[in-house]
Parts: C-alpha cells; structure tokens; sequence
C-alpha cells in the first residue's frame, strides 16, 4: 500500500485530501497542529477505510517541529507528499507587521521547500513519487491581492515548475495546484468576511478537481478555469520567450541621445 504524507490535514483541503486518499487505499501520515483534530480524523478514516493512519502534532513555522516532519519524510516510504499547510495575510504590504510576514514566508514558502527537498532524495532512488504543492491563482494575479501573500503563492508556482523540469525524467511527478476562493478556515482565520467573497468553491470539489488533474499528471491545476486555451496561451508565451534574450540590452534601451 502507498503512503502519502498531508499537512495542514486536520480540517479543510488537507482533511479532504485525506479522505480521498484513505478511500483510494493509502497508508496516510497527516500533520497539523491540533492533536484532538488529528486524533478525530484518524479515527474516522481507520474505521470508514481500514488504512494506517499516522499523525504528526507540527507547526512548521517552528524549525524543531518542521525538522520532525521532514526527518519522517527522509525515511523513505512517502509516496506522495502533499505541501497544503498554508495561512493567508490580510491588508496591504505598507500595514504588514514584520513578525506575521516572516511567519507567512516560513509556513507558505519555507516549510513547503524543505519539506520537499527532505522527500525528494528517496523518491529519486526508487524512480517514483508525486509532490503535490498548494499555490493560488492569486499568484497569476497579484495586483488582485495587496500584500505578500500572493508572492508566496507565486513562489509556489515556480518551485513547482522548476522541480518539475528538473526531476521529471527521473520518474517524480511534481503537480501546482492553483485554487481560487475556496471555503476554508484560511479567510476566518485572517479575519476576512467569506460571504462577501463571491464565486467561492466548496473543499471537496476542489479536491475532486485537484485529483483529476493528478491523475492526468498536469503540472499545474486550475480547477474553476474553463478556458484551458488561456493557461496554454501562458506557457507557450512563457516557453518561447527565453529566445528573445540576448547578451546585450535590447535597442528599445539604448540611449541615442
């Protein structure tokens, strides 16, 4: 039986990811930093699914408790890695507290990429495994979205891609996720009213979505675009850019006055 390994599992997308993974016979281990959440959802699943359910009690903005998390991936039976941990901050870049950006960065950007880099090492070995990272489509909009949450989601993006590009060929599957707003304890928990957020997705057809597109091995999912012509039209563009760049400024820069 695989094993996948969820952050953030303990309510909202990473409970249902659970769930889903559970029904499709995974050994799980969930981390989250509610142990009474943990222990629920543990439950739930080992009876509804007869699975192995493993908890981890971690706030991976805490370096000893991410060291934790990353030493249970090192050990070489993650199959699947699911980097859904993440917070929202609310306001403009100008009002941020110093303190609730750094804890922002390590939860979104940190936490994500050495738990990964501390997977990734058995997968390569053995010629198989999926990292499954959680960005937002605020990330391909972030004029739309004050501040720097959308940066780290951006990150998230491109860490995805360039994994991607680098271990592909070695038989690891790297997938970005881009939600839109989806309803979750992440807008209550940075004090934003959801109700006056429209066109929200419910969680578990988030997921459903997320996995279709897992199991066609898309790169990056967007599951409320429609128009998959318009993402293609992106990455074509972003493709055949490089081209256009020379060793020397471009003429529209040279100062002929």
């Amino acid at each position: 039986m695989p094993t996948a390994l969820i952050t953030g599992a303990s309510a909202g997308i990473g409970a249902v990811y659970a769930r889903r993974f559970a029904s499709r016979g995974y050994k799980l281990v969930l981390v989250a930093r509610s142990l009474e959440k943990l222990e629920d959802l543990a439950a739930e699943l080992g009876a509804a699914y007869a699975v192995s359910v493993e908890y981890i009690v971690a706030d991976l903005t805490n370096s000893d408790q991410l060291q934790t998390v990353s030493q249970r991936l090192s050990e070489g039976d993650i199959d699947v890695l699911v980097n859904n941990a993440g917070a929202a901050l609310l306001g403009t870049f100008e009002e941020a507290d110093a303190t609730s950006m750094e804890r922002l960065v390590a939860l979104n950007v940190t936490a994500p990429t050495l738990l990964a880099s501390a997977v990734l090492p058995s997968m390569v070995k053995r010629g198989s495994g999926a990292i499954v990272n959680l960005g937002s489509v605020v990330s391909l909009m972030p004029q739309y979205f004050p501040g720097i949450y959308s940066a780290t989601k951006s990150y998230m993006l491109t860490f995805s891609q360039g994994l991607s590009a680098e271990v592909a060929g070695k038989g690891v599957y790297v997938q970005a996720v881009l939600p839109a707003a989806t309803r979750t304890e992440i807008w209550e928990k940075a004090g934003a009213d959801l109700s006056q957020i429209p066109n929200v997705m419910e969680v578990d057809d988030l997921v459903d979505a997320a996995l279709v597109g897992f199991d066609r091995r898309e790169a990056v999912t967007i599951p409320p675009l429609a128009d998959v012509g318009l993402w293609d039209t992106l990455e074509q563009a972003r493709a055949v850019f490089p081209s256009g760049l020379g060793g020397s400024p471009a003429a529209r820069y040279i100062n002929h006055s």
